[in-house]
């Protein structure tokens, strides 16, 4: 472990109930840490909507339930979702024109107040909350505002909004996710974010920010030069997304971000969904766990996001839901919000974090070239210690030296049970024995 930053096998994966109020970057520039000095998971779930969708008593059961599962970050949109689920009642940000468009210079009071009641329940529960402040349809020369034009808010009424948010807002100790499904493909965007970036740091100079890219159709980002050596930036956090031909990236943008000249803890921040449709069916808990552990085995190491289709959108049976993307992504209806937040697939991702704070994997960097041709099976070193992920049961050979290390777990990632693994060496490679389980499957080695 880097030095100042506290071994996480000092910590707990039950905590003690105390919470930490802030988070940080270590020193290594590539994981967070909590104000304790102790390494931080970040392992967020997606309730886009929640702020305009979910009644007090719904949140307090949706908490109460991630709480026991070990999620400890909430991405939430602070607007409304351009996509959003209906919802039961109506209540906006901002006060309303007679056509009814918001009048973007009029706060509405009530909405922010019951915002700051839900961040307060939030907080009491443990949770770090990273808020989305200018979803891409809010800001000029993005691909959604030109979808949706009616919704631009003008540059200076935009940097008052946000000097708003921070001055309500920071004493929730957020993170601050300056875009959503954002493009940045225009100079007009990258003005808007750059002026978003600097009014949070100069309000709220401790708390950390972000920005939430648009999933790319093939494996590649745009993140301009400006915003890459922007001081205000601290970490990076992409969406490899839900298309079925996108399975490379999250691979392939973890690497990408993986190589930037700046270092900065990356996060992939929208994995596929579970239940979320594409051109063969809908996504499940190996899908999502293959998106998630092939993410940080390729460089983004920090943490992962989990999105449930029929929570991010804070869905109710019988309710409109927003969004038809005919033509580029069949995403299919949404699940009731209830049975989204029982997916299997959550249980998996808090595994995860689980597997990552008890063998301190928080010094991994990923390898290349030492699995051969085959692109699907990720491996990472640290320090004292090897970690490979197997998608699938197979032999596979390892051209790295496991004779260094005295101990070696296999771990059912769907069962969530621990095996001994078969090892031999032949012909200048270490041979892993394909395994009993029929399924993914990550192999740890301790020196």
């Amino acid at each position: 472990m880097k030095e100042g930053v506290r071994s996480s096998n000092e910590s707990r994966w039950c905590a003690t109930g105390l919470f930490p109020v802030r988070i940080g970057i270590a020193p290594s520039c590539d994981f967070f840490v909590d104000d304790r000095g102790y390494p931080f998971f970040w392992l967020a779930d997606t309730v886009w909507s929640a702020f305009t969708n979910a009644d007090f008593p719904e949140w307090e059961e949706y908490l109460e339930y991630r709480q026991k599962q070990g999620f400890n970050v909430l991405q939430i949109n602070i607007l409304p979702q351009h996509d959003a689920s209906e919802s039961d009642f109506e209540i906006f940000p901002f006060q309303k024109t007679a056509d009814g468009r918001f009048d973007y210079s009029t706060f509405n009071e009530e909405y922010f107040r019951r915002v700051e009641k839900m961040l307060g329940m939030a907080k009491e529960r443990g949770f770090i909350p990273a808020l989305v402040v200018l979803w891409s349809n809010y800001v000029g020369g993005t691909w959604l505002s030109r979808l949706r034009p009616q919704d631009v808010i003008p540059f200076p009424q935009a940097m008052r909004y946000v000097e708003y948010v921070v001055e309500a807002f920071r004493k929730f100790h957020p993170v601050y996710i300056i875009g959503g499904d954002t493009d940045l493909e225009s100079q007009e965007a990258v003005e808007y974010y750059l002026g978003a970036l600097e009014t949070i740091k100069t309000r709220d100079p401790q708390a950390l920010t972000t920005i939430h890219l648009l999933g790319p159709a093939e494996p590649r980002y745009h993140l301009p030069e400006e915003i890459v050596n922007s001081p205000h930036l601290d970490f990076y956090m992409y969406q490899s997304g839900h298309g079925f031909d996108w399975v490379e990236n999250p691979v392939a943008l973890a690497q990408q971000f993986y190589r930037l000249p700046v270092k900065r803890p990356i996060v992939n921040g929208e994995p596929c969904y579970e239940g979320i449709g594409h051109e063969r069916g809908r996504y499940g808990a190996a899908d999502v766990r293959r998106a998630i552990w092939r993410s940080l085995l390729s460089g983004a190491k920090a943490g992962v996001t989990y999105g449930a289709h029929g929570i991010w959108s804070w869905h109710k049976r019988g309710k409109k839901w927003g969004v038809s993307w005919e033509g580029i992504v069949d995403f299919r209806y949404p699940f009731d919000w209830r049975t989204a937040l029982r997916f299997r697939g959550a249980w998996d991702v808090a595994f995860c974090r689980f597997v990552f704070e008890a063998f301190d994997l928080f010094d991994i960097e990923p390898e290349e070239g030492s699995i051969g041709q085959n692109q699907w099976i990720r491996i990472a070193t640290g320090k004292d210690k090897i970690v490979v992920y197997f998608p699938y049961a197979a032999d596979v050979a390892i051209e790295k030296d496991l004779g260094e290390y005295r101990q070696f777990f296999l771990i059912d990632l769907e069962e969530r049970v621990v095996a001994k693994p078969v090892l031999k060496y032949s012909n200048g490679k270490w041979q892993v024995a394909m395994s009993d389980f029929n399924s993914d499957a990550l192999l740890i080695g301790r020196k």
